[in-house]
């Protein structure tokens, strides 16, 4: 840490205020010890991917923890997805899926890959979360699945979406790459709809280098997930169905393995840091912080926040863009929505999802995880309070530094 952030203009675009970078979704790392361990057993047994003792114990393991009966470990979170979407009816019907446009585009991505078609719903600016009245607008004779995205880590209407697809008798997949270790009502994510996907890319909470998995309590389900991502092999020799290569190596496997064991301390971590974001910036009327329901039984992924409706249009990109001066990459999350991306733009060039745009257009991601610590969460929280109240005047100074 280098200093203060500036209280006189003048100073501003000095030495920047950390040396090193504050990242969102720098990697969370486990003990080198444990995972050198790990490999040690990889090379001793000569057995590195294809279904190994790492991957089936990670596997028992995320299924105690997660209280589900099935968990089918992937490459990663998007070929999860595809898989998912592919095996509830995708293909070879055809169809949409309705989703929130407010998401990672991978949400969407892999569903078009498999040859569906994202039907975009609105998001509650509030909540972040989808509209669920806009959602059930957007069902039709084409709708063939209903997407939840559980943003932020943050439970999505869990209840009423079960109820939406029962009554329009749709399977219901969601999309939890924010939401391990999360808890709705006495259930950890994981076990509702017909599937969850979760993420465990570097950038998330619990990593495996680059991975994913499915959870479902549908056993025929699982039996056929495990068999499409390897190929669709059924046994020795035997293909019976179209499959791909979606597994997890190993070493993933064993990073994980060694990425729970230290669970703990990587939400205490998390917790931490978001009240002191809280205390930091809960009160600013400039720098709205998303407030978590109960925030002990989640895992505090994302520190989020909405720059005011009342400042200008361009005070979240200044901000941003000042952030990064200052070695804070903040990130606008998930600018500017889906449905302004490509192909979708094209696709639906008359769309407008009001709620979505404004949070897309106002949203900021500060950093946190284990690479930060709470006097670096003061200078962040000092600079973007200070960074909003001149917006004005550092806009002008910006420009004319060109």
């Amino acid at each position: 840490m280098n200093k203060k952030f500036p209280r006189d203009l003048a100073c501003l675009g000095g030495l920047p205020l950390f040396q090193e970078r504050r990242c969102v979704g720098r990697p969370n790392l486990c003990s080198r010890e444990k995972m050198h361990a790990a490999l040690d057993q990889m090379f001793d047994r000569r057995w590195l991917t294809n279904d190994g003792p790492m991957l089936q114990e990670f596997e028992k393991t995320l299924q105690d923890y997660l209280g589900v009966r099935n968990c089918v470990a992937v490459c990663n979170a998007t070929i999860g997805l595809q898989m998912i979407y592919r095996a509830l009816g995708v293909r070879p019907s055809g169809g949409n899926a309705v989703m929130p446009s407010f998401t990672f585009v991978a949400t969407a991505h892999a569903l078009a890959w498999e040859g569906g078609a994202p039907c975009f719903c609105d998001a509650d600016p509030e909540t972040h979360l989808l509209d669920l009245n806009d959602m059930e607008s957007r069902i039709d004779s084409d709708t063939s699945m209903l997407v939840g995205v559980h943003t932020w880590g943050q439970p999505c209407h869990i209840d009423a979406l079960e109820a939406l697809a029962k009554k329009y008798s749709l399977p219901l997949v969601f999309d939890a790459a924010h939401a391990f270790s999360n808890v709705s009502g006495s259930k950890r994510i994981g076990g509702f709809g017909d599937a969850e996907v979760f993420s465990f890319h570097a950038t998330k909470f619990l990593n495996t280098f680059e991975g994913g998995c499915i959870t479902t309590d549908n056993d025929a389900l699982a039996l056929e997930l495990r068999s499409m991502r390897n190929f669709g092999f059924s046994g020795y020799d035997q293909v019976s169905a179209l499959g791909i290569n979606g597994k997890m190596s190993e070493i993933s496997a064993a990073m994980g393995l060694c990425m729970l064991e230290e669970i703990g301390s990587l939400l205490e971590v998390n917790r931490r840091n978001y009240d002191c974001y809280r205390d930091a910036l809960g009160s600013s009327d400039a720098f709205k912080l998303l407030e978590l329901d109960a925030p002990q039984t989640q895992n505090c992924q994302y520190i989020v926040g909405t720059v005011a409706s009342e400042l200008s249009d361009s005070a979240r990109d200044l901000l941003v863009d000042v952030l990064w001066q200052e070695n804070v990459l903040a990130r606008k999350y998930f600018h500017p929505g889906v449905h302004r991306a490509e192909p979708y733009r094209t696709q639906q060039p008359a769309l407008s999802l009001p709620g979505t745009e404004e949070l897309c257009d106002r949203v900021v991601v500060l950093p946190t995880g284990t690479a930060v610590e709470p006097g670096d969460i003061e200078q962040i929280a000092d600079c973007v309070q200070f960074v909003l109240k001149n917006a004005d005047e550092i806009g002008v100074q910006l420009e004319k530094r060109g």
